[in-house]
């Protein structure tokens, strides 16, 4: 048989051939990461039972192997359904006001119903009363003022009255909003852990302002369903970091608004507010945990997607109120933050081994963000080089994007222009959980710690193909499901 006698496929079927290659490499990328997180867990487990040093029961997790069900139980699984039957039909079609509500109820209904599998005193209200917690330290602010000038002195351990860990391990902004909430009369766990869901479940609407603000609404829509039932929620439901994660993700989505915002006019007045409470909030982030400085990446991404730096002044205006109230009232930050580190390697900071949390950190986000995430992370970051490229040489329109133009013949192929801010995004995002995790400053822990970062990174499904996002979304809420009712979490 000769060369020119071979069967030749027809150009239908070299197209269909062609679209089966990016789908393999998810499902690969997706399987990648479920072997990583196994790989954390056997490894872990024989390193916690010969040495005792990961400091982790349940490696790459603080958990217990608790297999168990709760009155959350048949909440969880219909929340579930639902998404997956009609979350992404009700995304395309509700109109925005009506689409960041039932997100916002959404979330709110899938975290609750998380959290109460253990129960309301073990998945909610006792989560911030132990002995590490912040509501530890309520009884300590009678005197807010005197408090806040002596902080830095009980941030390390071995001195008289040092704090609880979790309140010496951030600036005192985490405590002082307990501390608000038992003034006005919510005071203990069950009002904290009520706050913290509350808050924690609009991340979700924060995203999805973020990327209408940067033109990517269709974007956000399909990403909607995703950030619903995202596997993080497990631990929103359980610690503070939720709130910490609201607060950020708010701080985020007032910047995209004040750089989508004309330069004038009533534009002009609405981009300034929102400006400045994108600052304001962007300043209380750095007094609720000092690992969220890294928060400046996916900022400086906004305006990088708007082509713009016009907020950046009352942005940074509003960082400094807060931050100048603080040093007023007698906390310095860059004095605590050394002494944080002193205490950080006082206690399991000092024995957890940095080359087995290097990675079994990276195992704990594919958990949290889930194997859509995944997935669709494979495809921003094989995207981001290019795009970025193209993005540089666009050209300005009065501080707004213009759509990207389609790819040419010897260009690979693109996401669509809208999906260019979830890509650069996501890139952010990565790259700043690269810095916390080669910081050796969150060896552990890193379910709660990072819920910043990971609770945006389902956004990276919208860049999977539509004929699969369902499965993608059963794999999702699988995923949560089966953490919550395999492990009872330590927060």
């Amino acid at each position: 048989m000769t060369l020119h006698s071979l069967p030749r496929r027809s150009p239908s079927a070299e197209a269909e051939a062609a679209a089966r290659s990016p789908h393999r490499l998810d499902l690969l990328t997706a399987a990648s990461g479920a072997f990583l997180f196994a790989a954390a867990a056997v490894a872990g487990a024989a390193i916690e039972h010969t040495t005792g040093s990961l400091r982790a029961p349940w490696p790459p997790l603080l958990a217990r192997w608790t297999p168990h069900v709760g009155p959350g139980t048949p909440a969880a699984l219909l929340v579930a359904a639902l998404v997956v039957l009609y979350g992404p039909a009700v995304a395309a079609r509700l109109s925005w006001p009506r689409l960041t509500w039932a997100v916002w109820l959404s979330a709110m209904a899938w975290t609750w119903s998380l959290a109460l599998v253990d129960g309301w005193r073990t998945g909610v209200a006792d989560r911030l009363t132990t002995r590490y917690e912040y509501l530890r330290g309520v009884d300590r602010f009678a005197d807010a003022g005197a408090a806040l000038r002596d902080f830095s002195q009980h941030i390390a351990g071995g001195t008289p009255g040092s704090w609880p860990p979790h309140i010496a391990g951030h600036p005192p902004g985490a405590v002082l909003t307990f501390v608000g909430l038992d003034r006005i009369g919510l005071g203990g766990g069950g009002w904290a852990g009520t706050f913290c869901i509350v808050t924690g479940s609009s991340v979700a609407v924060a995203v999805l302002v973020t990327l209408r603000a940067l033109e990517a609404e269709r974007a956000a829509r399909t990403a909607a369903p995703f950030l619903v039932l995202a596997p993080a929620a497990v631990w929103v439901g359980t610690s503070a970091d939720g709130y910490f994660a609201a607060v950020a993700a708010w701080a985020l989505a007032l910047l995209a608004l004040a750089a989508g915002h004309g330069p004038s006019g009533r534009g002009r007045r609405r981009g300034s507010l929102a400006a400045l409470g994108s600052g304001l909030l962007f300043g209380l982030t750095l007094y609720l945990s000092y690992g969220l400085a890294l928060m400046a990446l996916p900022a400086l991404t906004i305006l990088l997607c708007a082509r713009t730096a016009r907020p950046v002044p009352l942005v940074l205006l509003g960082i400094t109120a807060v931050a100048a109230t603080f040093t007023l009232l007698g906390f310095r930050w860059w004095e605590a933050y050394p002494l944080l580190v002193e205490r950080y390697y006082q206690g399991s900071g000092g024995v957890r081994p940095y080359a087995y949390w290097i990675w079994g950190n990276l195992a704990c986000v594919v958990l949290c963000s889930g194997l859509a995430a995944v997935a669709g992370l494979r495809r921003a970051l094989a995207a981001a080089p290019l795009l970025l490229r193209r993005h540089r040489d666009l050209p300005a329109r009065e501080g707004r994007r213009v759509p990207c133009p389609p790819a040419t013949s010897s260009e690979p192929a693109l996401p669509h222009e809208h999906l260019t801010p979830v890509v650069l995004m996501m890139c952010a995002f990565l790259a700043a959980l690269l810095a916390a995790d080669l910081s050796g400053m969150s060896k552990a822990e890193t379910e709660r710690i990072w819920l910043p970062f990971t609770l945006w990174l389902p956004t990276a499904a919208a860049l999977l193909p539509a004929g699969g996002r369902r499965g993608w979304l059963i794999a999702q809420a699988s995923l949560a499901l089966l953490t919550n009712h395999l492990l009872l979490t330590y927060w």
